[in-house]
């Protein structure tokens, strides 16, 4: 059975910081997801794989587990690689000292439950896997979490809204309140992997990003927006419909305002989170003044008229 190079996998060095494995993998598993490659088989593998891969590596303790364990490979080799009979006797007394015992201790619990993973794993952490001196004896173990992401409109982080999911072929409601934050993981109790002889199950993890919008920027919870300005409203002030996030407002225009000129309404760029005690951002509103098009003759007229007046 081959060693499994899960720094291979994602493409990273094994000294890599978590942010750059994060960064990897999420590349990798966007470009070869299987709804950008339908009925492509070796897609498919190849993100199972991947995630197989993120699952040790993105956990800072069970990739510690899996570098001590690889660089002891040959040792498993020794034992004639099944896992049933595996002498962890041996391998304690070939290793020596307090840390291999632990590791016999937490090896089980590296992964998570069995079937999930390739052969390589259950081979090695699979369900029916135990240690000499185990007896048999069947073990607890809380459901590993899993990960997503999910992308909303900026009216929804407004207004909040609902949104459903599938997750392992199960449609789940996630309700999205308002004031979430670009970057904010939500937490879905119970709805990670089952759990093992009874243990609870693991939680179902979504990072949110805001997803991009061509009306608005975004500047931490500041949003910036450009709206057209008729000539006339510039010239002689008035009242200007604003369609912004969550509900539209109207904008007083002094007049003389110039083309380029930059509003601030405070408090009304991302609302802060719910129960928190920061406040909310400012939304700035940039007005570019049009010039009208299909004029009249009479309109032409009175154009050339005040023309004349300005001189």
């Amino acid at each position: 059975m081959e060693y499994k190079d899960y720094y291979k996998i994602l493409g990273v060095d094994k000294k890599a910081a978590a942010a750059d494995i994060k960064k990897a993998y999420r590349k990798l598993a966007v470009k070869y997801h299987p709804d950008k490659n339908p009925d492509d088989k070796l897609a498919e593998e190849k993100f199972k794989e991947l995630n197989e891969a993120y699952e040790v590596l993105g956990d800072e303790e069970k990739r510690k587990k899996y570098d001590e364990f690889g660089e002891n490979w040959k040792y498993y080799e020794q034992a004639g690689q099944n896992g049933g009979d595996f002498d962890w006797g041996r391998w304690r007394a070939s290793q020596g000292g307090r840390q291999q015992q632990q590791q016999y201790e937490d090896m089980e619990g590296m992964f998570g439950e069995s079937g999930q993973f390739s052969d390589f794993f259950e081979h090695l952490f699979g369900g029916g896997f135990r240690g000499r001196g185990q007896q048999g004896r069947p073990r607890s173990r809380r459901g590993a979490d899993l990960q997503a992401t999910m992308q909303v409109g900026l009216d929804d982080v407004y207004t909040g809204a609902t949104k459903q999911i599938e997750v392992n072929g199960q449609k789940l409601n996630l309700k999205i309140k308002p004031g979430t934050y670009n970057g904010q993981v939500l937490r879905l109790k119970g709805k990670g992997r089952p759990g093992q002889n009874g243990a609870e199950s693991g939680d179902l993890l979504i990072e949110i990003g805001i997803a991009p919008d061509a009306r608005y920027e975004l500047k931490g919870k500041d949003v910036y927006m450009d709206v057209p300005l008729d000539m006339y409203t510039a010239v002689l002030g008035g009242k200007l419909q604003v369609a912004v996030p969550g509900s539209p407002l109207q904008l007083t225009i002094p007049a003389g305002t110039d083309s380029g000129r930059l509003f601030r309404l405070k408090g009304k760029g991302l609302p802060a989170p719910e129960g928190s005690k920061d406040v909310a951002g400012d939304l700035y509103v940039k007005v570019m003044i049009t010039v009208p098009k299909g004029l009249s003759e009479q309109e032409k007229e009175l154009f050339a008229k005040l023309q004349e007046l300005k001189k």
